[in-house]
């Protein structure tokens, strides 16, 4: 399935990351679970890139796993590859946005929440299908979800494997927000320009901190870096002489 692929595109401060598949709803093959790390690995160090989006090809964002690699997948339980490529787009250092259209279901949706904003268009559809399969969804995955739209919308999608529409994914808090198709890539572009006049210390130290990955030490760490690496000077100097902030801290990628 030679076009089967994940394509990466950088335009300005953008990493824009396409899921193909167009065979299978750009469904993920066990050979992009494991691309994705790899592609992530490799653009979080680039200073140009100061977000990311994911998104897919054509009409759809991902219909879920691939059944043809569903053995190697339910081996490894919680260990599989598809579980690996969620966390290390969690743990990415910078704001990643899915921007999604049509089906984000099974393994789309669990890219989609491990990002950190969702903006969907109004014929986007969401599910969770493993109880229709008979399968047991990955316990950190589970974790996310439940944190994300909360206990009783979580087991409701997991419970029914129903499919629901972006309105109510909205209203659950799956999603962020809900355009028209044709609006879609438009709000995209204007939200990560919003963010990347942010100031990416500000934004790295909040990622951390929501997602409960920041212990005492680490959040007196991210204080400090405030005043030593002039982030705040910056932003202070800039709104005093009427501009716009030039933000250049870096996260860092191996601390």
């Amino acid at each position: 399935m030679s076009d089967a692929e994940l394509t990466v595109e950088v335009t300005g401060p953008v990493a824009t990351v396409v899921i193909s598949n167009p065979a299978r709803r750009n469904a993920m093959t066990a050979a992009m679970w494991r691309q994705l790390p790899e592609l992530l690995d490799r653009l979080e160090p680039d200073p140009d890139v100061r977000a990311l989006v994911l998104t897919g090809a054509g009409d759809a964002f991902c219909a879920g796993a691939d059944l043809g690699d569903l053995a190697e997948l339910l081996d490894a339980g919680d260990a599989s590859i598809a579980v690996a490529a969620e966390e290390r787009l969690a743990r990415f250092a910078k704001p990643t946005v899915a921007a999604i259209r049509g089906a984000c279901v099974g393994g789309g949706a669990q890219l989609a929440v491990a990002c950190d904003l969702r903006i969907a268009a109004d014929g986007a559809r969401f599910g969770v299908p493993p109880a229709r399969l008979g399968l047991v969804y990955p316990a950190p995955t589970t974790r996310r979800l439940a944190r994300l739209v909360g206990p009783s919308a979580a087991k409701h999608l997991l419970f029914t494997a129903e499919l629901i529409d972006a309105e109510r994914a909205l209203r659950i808090g799956l999603v962020d927000e809900v355009l028209p198709v044709d609006r879609l890539a438009a709000r995209v572009d204007e939200l990560i320009a919003t963010i990347a006049q942010r100031s990416p210390l500000s934004i790295a130290a909040a990622k951390e901190i929501i997602d409960d990955r920041a212990e005492p030490a680490r959040i007196a760490w991210w204080h400090r870096k405030v005043t030593t690496t002039g982030e705040a000077r910056e932003g202070v100097a800039a709104i005093s002489e009427r501009r716009q902030p030039r933000f250049a801290w870096q996260p860092p990628t191996a601390d």
